[in-house]
C-alpha cells in the first residue's frame, strides 16, 4: 500500500501519463457524443412519430448493453476488414475514443429523454402560445432543462471512465500511447504487480465519488 501511495502521490510519470490519457480519453469521447445523444433525446422528449417508442426502448436497451459488445461492434468497423479500416482508428487513442463515444450515446440520449419526459407539458404549450418559434422553443426547453442534461453528461463521462473492454479491444492496451487506468489496473493485476493497480484503483474510486456528489448536488431535493 505505501507503494501504491507513492507511485500516486510522488509524481510517479508513467502513473500520472495513464491517469492523464484516460481522463482525455474520457472528455472527448463524452464531448464527441453529447450532440447527438441531446438531439435523440430531445426528438424522442419532444416529438410523436412512428417507432417513437420503438426507439426509445432501443436506446434504454443499448445503455446496458456490455463494453465488449460495443468493443466488437465497432471494431468490426474499424479493423482492417471493415468499412473505415482505412480511417486506421484500430489500436491508436482515436480508436478508444470512437468507441468510447459509442457507448456514452446512449447514456446521454436515454438520460436526456427521461429528464424531458418530466417537463411540465404546460410549458411546452405555453411556449406556443407566446409565439415562439421552433429554435426559440429549443433553445427554451435546454435552459429549462440545464440540469438534467449537465447530469445526463456527467453521468457519461463516469461510465466511460470507467469501462474496460472497449479501451481493450480497440486500443489494446499499448504502454504510453492507449493504455488507460482500466486496462493497466487489468495488466498489472494479472502480472502480481499490485502497487500501480492499487494507485489507479484510488483513483478511480476518486472520480466515481466526484461524479456520485455531482450528480447529487444536481438532483432537485424535495420541497
Amino acid at each position: 500500500m505505501r507503494e501504491a501511495f507513492r507511485l500516486l502521490f510522488g509524481g510517479d510519470a508513467e502513473t500520472w501519463g495513464i491517469v492523464t490519457r484516460s481522463l482525455g480519453f474520457s472528455l472527448f469521447s463524452t464531448i464527441f457524443s453529447t450532440l447527438p445523444g441531446i438531439a435523440v433525446g430531445m426528438a424522442l422528449a419532444s416529438r410523436d412519430f412512428p417507432g417513437r417508442r420503438a426507439l426509445a426502448a432501443v436506446v434504454n436497451a443499448l445503455t446496458a448493453l456490455p463494453t465488449v459488445v460495443i468493443g466488437l461492434l465497432v471494431y468490426s468497423l474499424i479493423s482492417r476488414s471493415g468499412p473505415f479500416g482505412s480511417l486506421g482508428f484500430l489500436y491508436v487513442p482515436a480508436g478508444v475514443v470512437a468507441g468510447q463515444s459509442v457507448l456514452a450515446f446512449p447514456i446521454v440520449a436515454s438520460l436526456t429523454y427521461a429528464g424531458l419526459s418530466k417537463l411540465d407539458p404546460r410549458f411546452a404549450e405555453t411556449l406556443v402560445t407566446l409565439g415562439a418559434g421552433p429554435y426559440a422553443r429549443m433553445l427554451a426547453t435546454l435552459r429549462e432543462a440545464k440540469v438534467v442534461l449537465v447530469a445526463a453528461i456527467v453521468s457519461a463521462f463516469g461510465r466511460v471512465t470507467g469501462e474496460v473492454g472497449v479501451c481493450m479491444m480497440l486500443g489494446g492496451n499499448i504502454r504510453f500511447s492507449t493504455r488507460t487506468m482500466t486496462t493497466a489496473i487489468a495488466l498489472d493485476a494479472g502480472k502480481g504487480e499490485f502497487e500501480r493497480a492499487i494507485s489507479l484503483g484510488l483513483v478511480l474510486l476518486i472520480i466515481a465519488l466526484a461524479v456520485n456528489l455531482a450528480l447529487h448536488a444536481m438532483t432537485p431535493r424535495e420541497a
